[in-house]
């Protein structure tokens, strides 16, 4: 009995290192409404407004928002993200984001005391969830590659127990992959053609959940100030393969069992506080302001654990060619990332235009350091620093139908992020990827359809 790896060992373990692999990934870190926004209102102000928010999105920003709302409220919208994003002057390729997002709010009063209830959701319509494995010095835009094919829901409670105090909070939820892979049959490494494998594949999806809190706070008729606390998690992809099979290999049969298992770090949200406020300059001109602490030095390596086992029993007079060789794991680096402070700016004004209609006016900006030290050594986590513009307006139509005793309204947003040019200088001059530029501009537009019903 042997247990080992080398060139013979890679070649039977093809199909099974496939197939786990297919599971998992190594770039990936938040969710997309970290990166994309989320409602267009909300967008269009740079997500500034953890004190201004009263729609479906507080159950991002802050959801001690949602009891502020001025009826039961049932928002849709889509949006969608294009990567133009380079690495010596190559695009990388990186995906868009297409997606629907929709929410509903729903306030009232139990006992005198004010109170809403909020879900909402941000799907993707490519796809649910997406994976990709990339060695450890391949080169990936970290904050972007599979940041965005991520299925985001939310689901908080919000009470006002005093007028000038308003509390929310509850869950955001993903979900957690476990699979197994078994491969059995006859596999002829002399004449792959003739091989004759069965696979099974059974994978489980656990809820992952995590707390966000809110408060706001009502200074003034014209200022309020709020804080919000959104926990950590991380979503793990595990994988084990079985491959039971007859091997045929020069004329002999070689039973072999090979057993893999792997670890990906799939999906990480780092803890986050935000402190914000929001001043009335005038009844129609809102600005509004925050900043976020960003605990990304919490962030653990996406890089792929892999574990394996090969058991042969080789048939006596086999040429030693065909033995393994012990291979040596790979060592998974640490990333060092670093906190960040990322500060958001935002105003709105509105313009009545008769009949209590309204058309409002947005923009926004917001600064975003990367968290990603120099990469002069084995890894290569591509991003740069982002400056992000931010512009929307909406229309309120006030009481639209008799049948329907309340507003609607429509939102549109779009922004632009850049990251400047950053210039990679690797510490050895026999690095395999060596020096390299990176750069690029992230683009997006949305919209969102809302009914206030009051």
């Amino acid at each position: 009995m042997a247990s080992c790896s080398s060139r013979s060992r890679s070649a039977m373990l093809t199909i099974a290192s496939f197939g786990a692999l297919a599971f998992a990934t190594t770039s990936a870190s938040a969710n997309p409404v970290d990166t994309f926004g989320f409602g267009s209102r909300s967008s269009a102000m740079a997500g500034s407004n953890v004190a201004d928010v009263d729609d479906f999105s507080a159950n991002y920003y802050n959801p001690a928002g949602l009891v502020a709302a001025e009826g039961l409220r049932i928002d849709i919208g889509y949006v969608r993200a294009s990567h133009f994003l380079k690495t010596n002057g190559r695009d990388n390729q990186v995906d868009p984001i297409k997606a629907l997002v929709f929410g509903i709010v729903a306030p009232g009063k139990v006992a005198g005391l004010p109170f809403a209830f909020g879900i909402a959701a941000h799907l993707p319509d490519d796809r649910v969830f997406r994976v990709r494995s990339l060695e450890q010095d391949q080169p990936r835009w970290e904050m972007y590659d599979n940041r965005t094919q991520r299925l985001f829901i939310a689901a908080n409670l919000a009470i006002r127990p005093f007028p000038f105090l308003e509390i929310g909070g509850g869950m955001a939820f993903l979900a957690q992959t476990r699979a197994r892979l078994d491969i059995t049959g006859e596999m002829n490494l002399d004449d792959p053609n003739t091989s004759l494998l069965r696979h099974e594949v059974d994978a489980d999806l656990t809820a992952i959940r995590y707390p966000q809190v809110g408060v706001r706070v009502k200074a003034s008729d014209k200022l309020r100030f709020a804080a919000v606390y959104r926990g950590s998690f991380k979503l793990t992809i595990d994988i084990d393969a079985r491959v039971l099979v007859d091997a045929q290999l020069v004329g002999n049969h070689v039973p072999l069992l090979a057993l893999i298992s792997t670890s990906t770090l799939s999906n990480f949200l780092p803890k986050q506080v935000v402190l914000g406020g929001s001043y009335d300059v005038t009844d129609d001109v809102t600005l509004d302001a925050d900043v976020t602490w960003v605990n990304w030095s919490a962030y653990e390596s996406p890089v792929t654990h892999v574990s394996s086992k090969l058991d042969i029993k080789v048939p006596p007079g086999l040429p030693d060619r065909f033995l393994p060789d012990p291979q040596a794991p790979t060592v998974v680096l640490p990333v060092n990332f670093k906190d960040t402070f990322v500060p958001r700016i935002g105003a709105e004004g509105r313009i009545p235009i008769g009949g209590g209609h309204e058309l409002a006016i947005r923009g926004g900006y917001y600064f975003e350091k990367s968290p990603i030290p120099a990469q002069t050594g084995l890894t290569n986590f591509v991003d740069g620093d982002h400056h992000s513009f931010t512009a929307g307006m909406g229309i309120k139509l006030a009481h639209v139908a008799d049948e329907m005793p309340g507003d609607l309204r429509f939102d549109v947003h779009g922004m632009l992020s850049v990251i400047p040019e950053r210039l990679t200088l690797k510490s050895s001059g026999a690095d395999r990827i060596g020096d390299y530029r990176s750069s690029g501009q992230v683009w997006i537009v949305g919209t969102t359809l809302g009914l206030v019903f009051k």
